[in-house]
């Protein structure tokens, strides 16, 4: 019996050994090897179940999507440059001319056939050409521009009532919420995309001159211009600017609030310019390096550091030191906030501003002035002069200086310059207003050095030249 099983054993243990030989020397390798599909199949990167739980949870943009296709609009801006002379323009006395083009949108706000874009896209024009949705082309005239805004109105004369979106109040439009971006990116027309808010009252300046609404829907080169609607169809911006290092859309594009945009407009329909309101302060955003800094506990809201004479703050209370932190009830955190909201009003139109004094809460109302200052180059801030400035200098015209720059304060003072002066001409040019003194900056050219003459606190008339 043991002999038997013994050869049992025996026999298992050689059939092992010799399974184990054959897979291991004799049977062919078989090589598992990874090729491409010529027909390769793609799966989305987001799963849209995971966001709306049904299509009746989805915002519906169809309708927003039409309403705005058909009131925006393609704008050509043909623009006539001098091209390089060659020898032989020289030889005929001929000026070579080039015609350039450019494009854009933008967005027809009245039946009559106004239209509201961008002043970039118009700007240096010397024809332009609007093409609606329906292909007709119309030539337009520039009615006015603000360049400060970028904004521009135009018009067409249309055979026939035109399309048009209405205004939405851009205060009212929150960051999560759904928009659409419609305009002509890339010469593609009528095009539409879709994002939602990202931020408000943001400022790429740097300078808080600007407060733009940000979103992440996509904008590039060509939709200047055109709209930026919410889920109704109402505009509630002009989209303007993108962040980009490669000149076209990576992810964030920027728009200048319907409120801004219509202020600016209705300013340019009814007196041909546009009047800047002003609370008439200066200052800056608070948060902790500047609350300790300052002495101060808040670190929201908008610290006063001076106050404009005779302006609409002056004349309200508002006092150095004040901390602004609300502006018709809508919260202030960031300079942006003041000067956007700001920028939708016009000149003797009332806000009601919240602010921290001593811990304190107080509410003041303050009409809004229009701008009678200006940041001179190497001077400091100038306003207009009163008649009795004028007069206790013994001065016939020009404008007073307010506040002396910073960097060059030592130097005025040292040849008894101070506030109070009045500065009467520059570059030759007679000086009566903040904006005489801007036009002749604006006018001196880059080489040319700059004059001025003046009257100091002492009544003594001086010259001074800087190049």
């Amino acid at each position: 019996m043991k002999k038997i099983f013994s050869l049992v054993l025996v026999s298992a243990l050689g059939g092992a050994l010799t399974l184990g030989a054959y897979k291991l020397f004799l049977e062919p390798e078989n090589k598992i090897e990874i090729t491409a599909d010529s027909n390769p199949s793609f799966l989305p990167t987001s799963n849209i179940s995971n966001v709306f739980n049904s299509a009746a949870e989805a915002p519906d943009l169809t309708i927003a999507a039409e309403n705005a296709v058909n009131a925006v609009v393609h704008v050509k801006n043909v623009t006539i440059s001098t091209g390089q002379m060659t020898f032989q323009d020289l030889l005929l006395g001929r000026s070579p001319q080039r015609a350039q083009m450019g494009t854009g949108s933008g967005v027809i706000i009245n039946s009559d056939g106004y239209i509201i874009t961008n002043n970039h896209v118009i700007n240096n024009s010397d024809k332009l050409t609007i093409t609606l949705n329906n292909n007709k082309t119309y030539d337009a005239e520039i009615v006015g521009t603000d360049p400060k805004t970028d904004i521009a109105l135009l018009k067409i004369d249309a055979d026939e009532d035109l399309p048009y979106v209405t205004f939405a109040d851009s205060d009212q439009a929150r960051i999560g919420e759904w928009v659409l971006a419609v305009g002509n990116p890339f010469n593609l027309t009528s095009t539409v995309t879709a994002g939602i808010i990202s931020a408000k009252a943001r400022d790429l300046s740097g300078n808080s001159t600007q407060s733009f609404i940000q979103t992440d829907a996509a904008v590039n080169p060509g939709n200047s211009g055109g709209a930026l609607v919410n889920t109704n169809g109402e505009l509630i911006g002009i989209n303007t600017a993108i962040s980009s290092q490669t000149g076209s859309y990576i992810g964030y594009s920027f728009a200048v609030p319907s409120n801004i945009a219509r202020r600016v407009i209705e300013d340019i329909m009814e007196y041909g310019y546009v009047q800047n309101g002003i609370l008439g302060i200066t200052g800056g955003a608070l948060n902790s390096a500047a609350a300790d800094e300052l002495g101060v506990n808040d670190t929201e809201g908008i610290y006063v550091a001076s106050v404009v004479e005779d302006s609409g703050a002056d004349l309200a209370g508002i006092l150095e030191g004040d901390i602004i932190k609300e502006i018709d009830r809508i919260k202030v955190s960031k300079f942006s906030d003041l000067t956007g909201h700001i920028g939708a009003k016009r000149v003797d139109d009332i806000v009601e501003l919240k602010i921290s004094r001593d811990g304190d809460l107080k509410t003041l109302k303050v009409k809004l002035t229009r701008n009678e200052t200006l940041n001179l180059p190497l001077v400091g801030m100038v306003k207009n002069a009163k008649k009795e400035d004028l007069k206790s200098l013994n001065a016939s015209n020009g404008v007073k200086i307010i506040e002396l720059n910073k960097e060059y304060e030592s130097y005025w003072k040292k040849n008894g310059v101070d506030e109070g002066a009045i500065i009467t001409s520059i570059n030759d040019v007679k000086i009566n207003s903040v904006d005489d003194a801007q036009q002749a900056i604006k006018n001196k050219s880059t080489y040319e050095p700059l004059r001025i003459e003046l009257i100091n606190s002492k009544g003594e008339k001086e010259r001074y030249n800087f190049r």
